[in-house]
């Protein structure tokens, strides 16, 4: 079969494209087909050469330097939200408001970043996802202008709430590094994202705390829009084109499918639930531990109590390493030890905290390091239902996480309060006690992709030589990957979301 010309957007140039041999039906239509493919971002600005996408091109390598990207993306974007935590009181103070009033700020941004993971993170399977990337974090970083030099309570309320809503990059580049990695390395990649997550989540609370001791509050926006800015040039730099998924599929008809996705298949929910756990252990945690630590016996200072957030960043540090051993292990097994280490680690807080600093420090590094293992092992698992979906299937975990982040905030200060720190301790470890429960419910091997949504079982065990057969599986397809998602970018630009949908019920991945 001869090479057939493709055009190219600003360059009539003709490129060969080596159509793979395949049936006669498949090959007439990649022949047929003749694409026009962007050189630009928005029609306006030039894609660096080697970002583009061409099929005829061997697949974009994720190597070092993208997974960094994504990492740090994810830290300073999501870093959005936790800013404001540590300059609650200034804040009042610069805008004349009572504590009650200026305690709406964190609320709105939050449910500003709620409304971002349901309306905008799935368009990740809807449009291409370099420019959504762009565009997410143009307008994070321009909105976050008006924060650093309003003087009106009002606009800095109604822009909280904006910046919030457009603060979901993280959870774009979830599932897109989900699509790039290889296989054999794909929880390798989601947990330097995840860390990137923890990470953004711990340093905003630590820079905002000391730039506001030493300057205004204001310069802690002022480097928030530099970071993002960076985060910005950095993606346009490096994060390469794919064609958008789905084609087809409309906004409204993506929405649908997410609510449908949500009762239909029992992985992704089983995967929400412990989750919940999950998440809810860890803020009740980190909300109570500076509690903890200001009173009997500790009676530490705020300095002191600051530096506990350094010992979570060296858990966060280890979360590539969590992501190689999440890669050698089938999914499930990874999440089973990563349920039963936290277990582990909430017994250590229920029984040495109020005896022994170092208990609670052993806490500290075991509850941030399983709960990534868990987290990713959940999150790769998940994004082998449909690798056509994996931003809403992203959207709708991610959702589950917040909500349980809400509540686990409430309940721990609620249960502290009223009853005291060990009783507080030990609804954390039944927290933890509920992710081990969900997970054996459902054992591995249990319905593998492709069987009908009607036929899948939501309670059982089965399969666990599937799941052995699964590891061994990955280790003869390593060499593979390179062509396999070579092979997929050509599909799928030209079948339709129905032959999107075989492809999925035979196994294969769609890029």
């Amino acid at each position: 079969m001869g090479p057939e010309a493709v055009t190219t957007e600003g360059n009539q140039t003709p490129a060969s494209t080596v159509v793979p041999p395949s049936d006669e039906n498949e090959t007439s239509e990649l022949v047929s087909e003749t694409k026009r493919w962007p050189t630009t971002d928005f029609g306006l600005i030039p894609i660096p050469e080697r970002l583009r996408y061409h099929p005829d091109k061997p697949p974009f390598h994720f190597g070092l330097v993208l997974n960094a990207l994504f990492g740090f993306a994810g830290t300073f974007t999501v870093s959005n939200l936790y800013y404001n935590q540590p300059l609650l009181i200034q804040l009042s103070e610069s805008f004349n408001v009572s504590y009650d009033k200026i305690s709406k700020v964190p609320t709105l941004i939050q449910a500003g970043y709620a409304a971002g993971l349901l309306l905008l993170a799935p368009l990740g399977d809807l449009v291409r996802r370099r420019q959504l990337v762009l565009v997410l974090v143009l307008f994070s970083t321009t909105l976050s202008i008006p924060l650093a030099i309003t003087s009106s309570y009002t606009v800095f309320l109604t822009f909280s709430f904006l910046v919030g809503l457009v603060s979901v990059t993280p959870q774009v580049l979830l599932p897109l590094a989900a699509d790039l990695a290889p296989a054999h390395k794909r929880a390798s990649a989601l947990s330097v994202v995840f860390a990137g997550l923890l990470f953004g989540v711990l340093i905003a609370r630590v820079f905002a705390g000391i730039i506001a001791q030493f300057v205004t509050w204001r310069v802690v926006y002022y480097l928030a829009i530099g970071l993002q800015t960076v985060v910005l040039l950095g993606s346009w730099a490096l994060l390469p084109d794919y064609p958008a998924k789905n084609k087809g599929m409309t906004y409204w008809g993506m929405l649908w499918t997410m609510a449908k996705y949500a009762v239909t298949e029992p992985v992704l929910i089983q995967a929400c639930l412990v989750n919940m756990g999950s998440s809810a252990s860890f803020s009740s945690f980190w909300v109570t531990l500076t509690f903890l630590l200001g009173g009997e016996p500790y009676n530490y200072s705020t300095l002191v109590i600051g530096l506990f957030g350094l010992v979570g960043m060296f858990g966060v540090v280890m979360g590539p390493l969590v992501g190689k051993t999440i890669d050698a292990l089938p999914a499930y097994y990874a999440s089973l030890v990563g349920c039963l280490a936290l277990i582990v680690f909430q017994v250590v807080q229920v029984v040495g905290n109020g005896i022994s600093i170092a208990a609670v420090i052993i806490a500290v590094l075991g509850i941030d390091i399983f709960r990534q293992m868990l987290q990713t092992s959940l999150a790769s698992n998940i994004f082998d239902i449909a690798p056509e979906a994996r931003a809403r299937l992203n959207a709708i975990y991610l959702l589950s996480l917040f909500i349980s982040q809400v509540m686990g905030t409430s309940a721990g200060t609620y249960v502290f309060i009223h009853y005291g720190w060990r009783a507080c301790a030990i609804m954390t470890l039944g927290f933890a006690l509920w992710q081990i429960v969900i997970l054996l419910m459902r054992g591995p091997g249990l319905d593998p992709p492709g069987t009908p949504a009607r036929k899948k079982r939501w309670v059982g065990w089965d399969g666990l030589r599937w799941e052995v057969k699964r590891k061994e599986d990955a280790k003869e397809a390593k060499g593979k990957d390179a062509n396999d998602l070579e092979k997929g970018d050509r599909k799928a630009d030209v079948h339709t979301d129905t032959n999107h949908q075989e492809a999925n019920s035979e196994g294969k991945i769609s890029t």
